[in-house]
This record gives structure tokens, C-alpha cells and sequence, in this order.
């Protein structure tokens, strides 16, 4: 039987290899233009975390919901950085969103609503840990 894990490559080479080929791409369509090699590289890193996040959304949507495992294996996979300290789905959720440049959101007191809420991606989940903080409140 084949090991197909053999030829797999790790979350890190993946990431690397994903985001150099469409860095390429998007300097193959902007023509090579001198001095955009950062620009295309920072786009092409922020669409490869917006698919993973997106995949895995998908896929949770799937399982039933969100789960701090899974958040986690996201938050490896995009990179982030001293995921061993967070123990809430928020905290990483809220890293994810840094890593994006968006203010991160989850602000548990009362009358802060969340100002992106038609274009956030964890919607659906902060609508689940704002009703577990503010039981009572209606949307």
C-alpha cells in the first residue's frame, strides 16, 4: 500500500509554496513591474489565509460548528505565532484577524456591537459568543 503522506508537504512548506507561486502569478499580471515584488507578495499571503479561512469555515460549517481544535490547526496553518498561549476561540480567532490588519472584534461589554459585521468572516461565531456573554440580548 503507498503511504500518501509520504510526498505531502508540512503546513510551512505548503504556505510557502502556495503563496511564491501566486506572488508570481500576480507579478506576471501586473508585468513585472520593478519594486511591487513586496506588494504581491503581501496580497498573495492575505488571499492564502483568506482561502484557509474560508475552507475552514466550510468545513466546520459541516461538522456542526467551530471548534477550538480546529481553530488551531487553522491558526497553524496561517502562521500564527505563540498559538500554545491561547486557550479561547476568541483569542485566536482575534489573532487571525490581526494577522489580517482587521480590529479584532469579540469586545465582551455591552453596547460595543461590531461596526464590520456585514463583511466579517466569524459572523455566525460572534453572534454565538456574544449570546453566551449577553444572554439576553436580541438581534
Amino acid at each position: 500500500m503507498e503511504n500518501r503522506s509520504a510526498g505531502r508537504l508540512s503546513d510551512v512548506e505548503f504556505r510557502h509554496k502556495w503563496i511564491s507561486e501566486a506572488a508570481y502569478y500576480l507579478s506576471e499580471r501586473g508585468h513585472f513591474l520593478p519594486g511591487r515584488e513586496l506588494d504581491d507578495w503581501l496580497l498573495a499571503e492575505k488571499n492564502f489565509i483568506l482561502m484557509q479561512i474560508t475552507r475552514y469555515q466550510a468545513i466546520a460549517y459541516e461538522d456542526g460548528g467551530i471548534s477550538i481544535q480546529g481553530l488551531r490547526l487553522l491558526a497553524n496553518a496561517i502562521g500564527i505565532e505563540r498559538l500554545e498561549t491561547m486557550t479561547l476561540a476568541e483569542e485566536i480567532i482575534q489573532a487571525i484577524q490581526k494577522l489580517l490588519d482587521i480590529d479584532p472584534c469579540f469586545n465582551s461589554l455591552p453596547g460595543n456591537d461590531c461596526n464590520e459585521f456585514e463583511s466579517c468572516l466569524w459572523k455566525v461565531e460572534c453572534r454565538k459568543i456574544v449570546a453566551r456573554w449577553h444572554p439576553l440580548k436580541a438581534w
